[in-house]
């Protein structure tokens, strides 16, 4: 969700990307919790954090809760952020509330996104 909303807020003035310790399938609840406010993320492929490797970024964030733990240190990234969020992909209940958790989640990473990285409220 990050990855895509970066994408669409940023403009040229970013290239985002997204990788993960596993490579698992876009979940279906963020491609519709994103589609409500307008971002398709329904093109995006999950990789794993293997594929940047050696490459240079001016910021990394990890954005799971257990990310600073289970996540790499990236040396040539000129900033590390951690965002600890709850992981939506593990939400139980009924497909209303586990919807309601990814929505959640969003909200929460586009108020960080906006705040600390476009620098706008």
């Amino acid at each position: 969700m990050a990855e895509g909303m970066l994408r669409a807020w940023g403009g040229d003035r970013f290239d985002a990307y997204s990788a993960g310790v596993e490579a698992n399938v876009v979940a279906p609840l963020a491609i519709r919790a994103m589609d409500e406010i307008g971002i398709d993320i329904s093109d995006q492929m999950s990789k794993r954090i293997e594929t940047f490797d050696g490459q240079a970024f001016d910021r990394a964030v990890t954005v799971c809760a257990d990310a600073s733990e289970s996540c790499p240190y990236f040396p040539r990234a000129g900033r590390q952020l951690h965002w600890s969020f709850e992981d939506p992909s593990a939400a139980r209940g009924t497909a209303a509330q586990q919807l309601a958790v990814f929505r959640r989640v969003r909200d929460q990473i586009a108020e960080r996104i906006r705040v600390e990285l476009l620098g706008s409220d």
